[in-house]
């Protein structure tokens, strides 16, 4: 009985089996994945290649001066080749020189100075500043930060700006996001460059000053560094100094700034901020004055100025929105002179 009964059995086993293995595909009795796309994710053809994260997967990219964005903070020095400190001012009068009805880029005279663009700008606002207007200067050119966005420099430049000043730094923690890139383009397209610090007036000097030198490279082609003095109304820090705390702490973060550029820094400002702290004060310095109703004699009489700037609702192909507009208080051949020691 248990001979007959074991056949029987293992008969009835090899059925079982067959069954088995004719209900499930032969790929998952072998062990082998299913080949399938799930959702939208694609397998490729070939295997893809390892990546790494870092600078091994970026691609290479035009070369750019190096900012000393972290580390240790340099010791404010001069230039191993001591410039003259200060600057000539232009002279007092305005150039008178009306621009033709078609601006053309003027040849730059001399061999190897830069060409001068004419003015192309518009302005969303424009001003009748009287008998001498912004258009009497050959020299135009602009201040941008984050705020413009991403800007054609180029084509910026064919509109007339020679010259830019970038936002670079305010207070003594905040940089501006856009500052390397605009450096760096604005540098390519031929512009002459300068960075500007906004100051705020509840933190040290001394620690804008660092602030400042530790995110713009000293470039001895570059611009004199500016220093932005207005009072704010939206800003976190509502302090109003007196004038001789206002005076003080500028001059600390000014010598600072000429001791290790080698420059001496211009002033930029706007009437109220003027009236109350610098009318009569800081006369060997240059100053870059807001006047965007009225010509600077006139807002801020009796003070020489080497910038004018007199639109905040300026207009050019090359950048999105409004931009500012400034002047050079000069002609073609004084710019030439004043910029020669930064000249490359």
């Amino acid at each position: 009985m248990r001979l007959s009964a074991v056949p029987a059995l293992f008969l009835a086993c090899l059925a079982l089996s067959g069954c088995a293995s004719s209900s499930e595909p032969e790929n998952l009795v072998a062990g082998v994945a299913m080949k399938e796309t799930t959702g939208s994710v694609i397998q490729p053809a070939a295997p893809v290649p390892s990546v790494g994260v870092g600078k091994s997967s970026r691609i290479a990219a035009p070369q750019a001066e190096t900012l000393a964005w972290a580390g240790a903070m340099p010791e404010p020095k001069a230039f191993a080749q001591q410039r003259t400190v200060g600057m000539p001012l232009p002279s007092e009068r305005p150039v008178a020189m009306l621009m033709p009805e078609r601006p053309d880029v003027q040849p730059a005279p001399g061999r190897g100075r830069m060409q001068i663009y004419s003015r192309r700008f518009r302005d969303a606002k424009p001003i009748n500043f009287g008998r001498v207007s912004p258009r009497d200067y050959p020299v135009h050119g602009v201040d941008v930060s984050r705020w413009q966005g991403d800007i054609d420099w180029a084509k910026l430049r064919s509109q007339g700006a020679n010259f830019a000043y970038i936002k670079a730094t305010d207070g003594g923690d905040h940089l501006d996001p856009m500052f390397k890139t605009n450096w760096r383009k604005a540098g390519e397209a031929g512009l002459k460059r300068g960075a500007y610090h906004f100051f705020y007036w509840c933190r040290t000097a001394g620690e804008q000053a660092d602030w400042f030198i530790r995110n713009v490279p000293r470039d001895p082609d570059a611009l004199p560094p500016v220093i932005d003095v207005e009072w704010n109304g939206e800003s976190s820090c509502k302090a109003k100094l007196s004038r001789k705390r206002v005076l003080e702490k500028m001059q600390v973060f000014m010598d600072k700034i000429e001791r290790y550029y080698g420059q001496r820094p211009i002033i930029y400002t706007a009437p109220d901020f003027y009236e109350d702290n610098l009318s009569g004060e800081l006369t060997d310095y240059p100053f870059w004055l807001r006047a965007v109703a009225q010509h600077p004699s006139k807002v801020y009489p009796g003070r020489k100025w080497l910038f004018w700037q007199y639109s905040g609702s300026g207009l050019s192909h090359g950048v999105d929105g409004k931009i500012d507009l400034n002047v050079f208080h000069g002609s073609v051949e004084q710019w030439h002179n004043w910029i020669s020691p930064r000249a490359s």
